[in-house]
């Protein structure tokens, strides 16, 4: 049960930090391209979202083979399992895509 803590933060941090690091670069870029932050920021975390999930939850197809397997199988733990990190995934990237426009929100 610890790991699956352990594992579920993990995938919520990095998601929460793709985004949010992801967009802080876009926006010190843009200053450098003399481009509006705020709005390359915005449109950056946006962007980064689907990005953010996959990266959490490990960059590539497997999750969703795990996904399809097990259910082939009948066991739908790992499956609920698998499912379950991908939506604490999308909540870390939700996350910092509205703390994005939380910052941005004054400039704009």
């Amino acid at each position: 049960m610890n790991m699956i803590i352990m594992k579920a933060g993990l995938d919520f941090f990095i998601a929460f930090g793709v985004v949010v690091g992801g967009s802080m670069l876009a926006g010190i870029g843009s200053v450098f391209l003399l481009l509006p932050p705020t709005s390359m920021m915005l449109s950056t975390a946006e962007n980064l979202k689907i990005w953010a999930i996959v990266a959490a939850v490990g960059g590539s197809i497997d999750p969703m083979r795990v996904i399809e397997s097990n259910i082939a199988k009948g066991e739908l733990s790992p499956a609920v399992l698998q499912i379950g990190y991908i939506a604490i995934a999308f909540l870390g990237a939700h996350m910092g895509t509205e703390l994005v426009k939380l910052v941005c929100k004054g400039a704009a």
